[in-house]
């Protein structure tokens, strides 16, 4: 079914730390099959304020509709660029969202450390990366060992400045959202991930997935996308239709 048919509305994934836009590589093909158009943000990941500037440049150059898609450290992104007003709703996916002026660090600290956290590794400069046993255990679990190594091999560093780094206004409270809870991650907190959606009240989903859903059950992320763009889509369309004699 095109879920364009009404109004145009376009996807805007951002990915997470240790990451780039290749993490949704099977999840874009499956929504430009329903006609959606889709662009995957390569953020810097060298701050919280850079990598809101990198998405903004995006939806800068959408003259749409957006729906905003943030997978886990892509949440913070996206809670404080999706306060563009081309941004009608949002998506998490095993993500943070934190609140006005609150930290990642800060939802992180309320619950207890997943096992991941075990893996990150300070340079001695004040940059973070997983080891590659991290990768294997905590992160890409339910994928192939060999696809999990690469992930390793090519991560980028995440500066630890970005915990302490606080969102100004959270999109979230003023536009619908919808999170995706992977209910074996084991590199951010399952309960944490809960209450957020909860406290967001998000339409939610959990999948027994690991925290890189999106790359082990595409299908199943790119359902939850979809459903989110009809929702624009049918938003969009009602005055026009209730407008009709």
């Amino acid at each position: 079914m095109n879920t364009q048919t009404s109004t145009s509305v376009t996807v805007v994934l951002v990915h997470g730390a240790w990451a780039d836009g290749s993490s949704w590589r099977r999840v874009i093909p499956l929504l430009q099959a329903e006609g959606i158009p889709v662009v995957g943000v390569q953020n810097p990941t060298s701050s919280l304020a850079d990598d809101v500037a990198a998405t903004k440049r995006i939806l800068d150059t959408i003259p749409g509709h957006v729906v905003l898609v943030g997978h886990s450290w892509g949440g913070a992104v996206i809670t404080e660029a999706g306060n563009d007003p081309k941004v009608e709703a949002l998506v998490y996916v095993a993500a943070f969202a934190p609140g006005r002026q609150e930290t990642v660090g800060q939802q992180v600290g309320r619950y207890p450390a997943p096992p991941g956290l075990a893996a990150v590794i300070d340079d001695g400069r004040g940059n973070l990366t997983l080891s590659e046993e991290g990768w294997l255990k905590d992160v890409a679990q339910d994928l192939p060992a060999e696809e999990a190594r690469v992930l390793a091999a090519i991560q980028p560093p995440l500066p630890a400045s970005t915990f302490s780094e606080a969102v100004s206004q959270a999109a979230w409270e003023t536009r619908p959202n919808w999170y995706i809870v992977s209910t074996q991650d084991r590199i951010v907190n399952v309960e944490l991930e809960r209450q957020l959606a909860a406290s967001m009240k998000a339409k939610t989903t959990e999948l027994d997935a690991g925290h890189l859903s999106l790359l082990s059950m595409p299908q199943a992320v790119a359902e939850v996308i979809i459903d989110a763009v009809k929702t624009v889509v049918d938003d969009a369309s009602a005055p026009q239709a209730a407008a009709q004699p």
